[in-house]
């Protein structure tokens, strides 16, 4: 028994290192974080953990230098729960996009990375809603759900949140958000679509395996570091009835007669694990899909039936492309910069400056 459990951690340790030596090392170690990198009392993601319609390819060309996007224009942002729209600085903006993402006990490294994650991927969709305006935004750059803590929320609302502990978070806050004030990620020029989500199943996703795409900086990268994070792997059960309830919803067509354990075929999946298709009663649901009528945490799953219950055991939180909040916050733990986790989750990418 001893030798099995030994043969599993040396397994481990030579997966986790793959990336830090392709990276060169990343400095002495800090031990295993265990800190949760969602806020303290928030599990939503927010759209670049869930939004595939906004992962429209970069256009070429441009220099690789300073990106075309002018900082400090202040963001409006319509926000769902009163219907206004909001009109925020930069600075303030990227306060609240940091606190509604991931909590202020993370990692400082792993909250620069968040921090320029999301400023770049607002940004990228200010430049394009300045370009194109949406009818539908009232004049708004995109929307936020401020009362559900989704996309951005203000200084009083972490106030109210965090209560006696509001002065230290926020001065932690404020201190790795100034510091990295105005840097962005480009790709030839242009401002990516730099998503992220919550937790990995071990590997991210590629960006054509979940969306259709291909973006040369949205690829899969191992993110073993994930297996340490709370609710890396969870579970679902549903009686052979809700099975069939939720199937139905979502595919109408399904024939689920008979014998529960033959209602489901074949189930394909990318390189990293994730369902694309999944056969059921004799129609196809996508992953996403799958994910969404079953009500499970991504789209990494097993499903199993036994005594009239389908089981799911289900691998990470949100979408899997882009940068893993989990993995960021293990990899600051284990002495990597901020610069060296972008550049882990977002390839071929490059770090600058929004035009003053």
């Amino acid at each position: 028994m001893k030798g099995k459990v030994l043969l599993v951690v040396l397994l481990f340790l030579i997966m986790f290192s793959l990336p830090f030596l392709a990276m060169g090392g990343t400095g002495a170690g800090k031990g295993i974080g265990t800190s949760s990198t969602k806020n303290p009392s928030s599990a939503q993601s927010s759209p670049p953990s869930s939004s595939p319609q906004k992962s429209a390819a970069p256009s070429s060309g441009g220099s690789s230098g300073q990106a075309g996007q002018t900082a400090n224009t202040g963001f409006k942002i319509l926000d769902t729960t009163s219907g206004k729209v909001l009109n925020v600085d930069d600075r303030s903006f990227l306060y609240g996009a940091i606190a509604s993402e991931v909590s202020p006990t993370a990692p400082e490294e792993a909250l620069k990375a968040q921090g320029v994650a999301a400023y770049t991927y607002y940004s990228r969709l200010r430049e394009k809603a300045r370009k194109k305006p949406n009818p539908a935004l009232n004049g708004a750059d995109f929307s936020a759900d401020t009362q559900n803590w989704q996309i951005y929320v203000t200084k009083e609302q972490m106030q109210s949140r965090w209560g006696t502990n509001f002065d230290s978070y926020y001065k932690k806050l404020v201190q790795a958000a100034d510091s990295v004030f105005g840097q962005v990620l480009t790709y030839e020029g242009d401002l990516i679509d730099a998503t992220y989500f919550a937790i990995s199943s071990g590997q991210t996703e590629a960006s054509e395996d979940i969306w259709g795409g291909k973006r040369t900086y949205l690829i899969s990268v191992a993110s073993p570091g994930d297996a340490f994070a709370g609710g890396f792997q969870t579970t679902v059960a549903l009686k052979a009835d809700q099975f069939k309830a939720a199937v139905l919803k979502a595919a109408s067509g399904a024939k689920l007669d008979g014998d529960p354990s033959q209602w489901i075929g074949e189930i394909k999946r990318t390189g990293a694990g994730s369902v694309t298709t999944m056969a059921v009663g004799g129609s196809s649901l996508t992953g996403n899909a799958a994910r969404t009528a079953f009500g499970l945490r991504s789209a990494n799953f097993t499903v199993s039936y036994s005594n009239g219950s389908f089981v799911f055991l289900v691998k990470g939180y949100g979408h899997g492309v882009g940068m893993s909040q989990a993995g960021a916050a293990y990899m600051a733990n284990q002495g990597s910069t901020y610069q060296q986790i972008l550049s882990w989750y977002y390839p071929n990418t490059s770090l600058t400056t929004l035009k003053a």
